[in-house]
């Protein structure tokens, strides 16, 4: 049974899938910026997404806040060796 509920962990999830399928893209767009090591973090961060939407209807509100702060490190952190590789 999935419990899937509208909530922010669904945008969360949302954005998250997002952005990966983003990474994944510039693989193709520009090959000189992407790694081997990049499509592991894909499917991890997959994975993580797709868990928050099937499952992040049992979030307290402490543990949403955690899982924004870990989403948006990640993002930052994919961000700046995006912009490191360029260099």
């Amino acid at each position: 049974m999935l419990n899937i509920i509208i909530e922010p962990t669904l945008l969360l999830g949302g954005i998250f899938a997002i952005f990966m399928i983003f990474l994944y893209l510039i693989r193709f767009i520009n090959p000189n910026l992407s790694t081997d090591w990049d499509i592991f973090i894909i499917t991890l961060g997959l994975v993580y997404s797709s868990i928050l939407i099937v499952h992040g209807w049992r979030l307290d509100p402490i543990l949403l806040f955690s899982q924004i702060l870990i989403t948006f490190i990640t993002i930052s952190f994919c961000w700046v060796l995006i912009r490191q590789r360029e260099i």
